[in-house]
């Protein structure tokens, strides 16, 4: 019993400082039924891609028309691109200027837009598929760095990264399909931090990789959960969602397809899990307010609000924190 006395406020000590170094708690988040304030004749189809802007305006990108869609953080709708050649809609980003970056997989496409709507530059040749300088294979997501480097990851029918200067010239590519360091296995989205490094959502492989800017492997951050998407915030931290990594024996021809629940999770760059939050899946056609289904996007406010946007559930939301 003398042992036992000793023992138990070690414990204590041992069990108040994990608890104080865990991830927030599930839950917090709370849905804004109200948001968006959405012109009753858009239809909106799966929603792939959504950014928000150093004004805190919520840009979306659906598979549907307008293919572009700006809305205030109070739902009010501000206006929207209609004459976009689109197919396929994937993601969006911002560089650094402000200008709008649109990764469209149905194009083979990444194109460069001023916020007005003017494009500005394409990189891959439209409608043609390929592996080369100058064609891509169904990529998914970019990103441009403060020196105005291009990060492409070519993501469906290829697998890896492509970097370009600001001009939009070749520089290099990275990666293959596999499971080792530096190859991929659907690399699906990119980030890049305030001190260059890279970060690649390496969905099928259930993992994020850290590179540098000439494709040196730095480091994975492995079975957290099947990543999707990846949106940085000027603090460098690092959101996701997807799904938590399948049962063992629960293969389908792509992992996490279909996600069994869902997970949004935010990182620090040393992958570290800062916040976990699991919202509810809703059933197919049946989603109710605030449950997400496939969520394949999302990205916060300056505010701490969050945005997200759904595959099935074909709609973005607005959550906002509640302690």
């Amino acid at each position: 019993m003398k042992t036992l006395r000793i023992a138990l406020p070690a414990l204590l000590v041992l069990l108040l400082a994990a608890a104080a170094a865990a991830p927030k708690p599930d839950g917090g988040y709370v849905v804004d039924p109200a948001w968006p304030r959405k012109p009753a004749e858009y239809k909106w189809a799966d929603m792939t891609g959504i950014a928000v802007d150093r004004q805190d305006r919520v840009w979306i990108y659906t598979r549907s028309q307008p293919v572009v869609q700006i809305y205030a953080e109070d739902g009010t709708f501000l206006k929207a691109w209609t004459d976009v050649e689109h197919k396929s809609a994937h993601y969006m980003k911002f560089d650094p200027e402000g200008n709008v970056w649109l990764a469209d997989n149905g194009l083979h496409t990444v194109r460069k837009f001023s916020p007005e709507g003017k494009l500005l530059m394409t990189l891959g040749t439209p409608g043609q598929p390929g592996e080369d300088e100058s064609h891509f294979k169904q990529p998914t997501d970019m990103t441009v760095t403060p020196a105005g480097n291009i990060f492409v990851t070519d993501g469906y029918g290829n697998s890896r990264v492509v970097h370009f200067d600001k001009t939009g010239k070749f520089v290099k590519a990275w990666g293959k399909k596999g499971k080792g360091p530096g190859e991929f296995d659907l690399p699906h989205g990119i980030v890049a931090d305030s001190k260059g490094r890279l970060y690649v959502a390496d969905r099928s492989n259930v993992r994020v990789q850290v590179f540098d800017q000439e494709g040196k492997f730095l480091e994975k951050w492995e079975n957290i959960l099947v990543p999707w998407c990846l949106w940085i915030t000027p603090k460098d931290e690092i959101w996701t969602c997807g799904s938590t990594p399948p049962p063992p024996g629960a293969g389908t021809a792509m992992t996490g397809i279909p996600p069994h629940d869902q997970v949004i999770v935010k990182f620090d760059t040393s992958g570290k899990v800062l916040f976990r939050w699991a919202p509810a899946k809703g059933a197919d056609g049946q989603e109710k307010p605030g449950e997400t289904n496939w969520v394949h996007t999302v990205a916060p406010d300056s505010r701490g609000n969050l945005y997200a946007g759904d595959i099935r559930g074909k709609r973005a939301q607005k959550f906002v924190w509640k302690e």
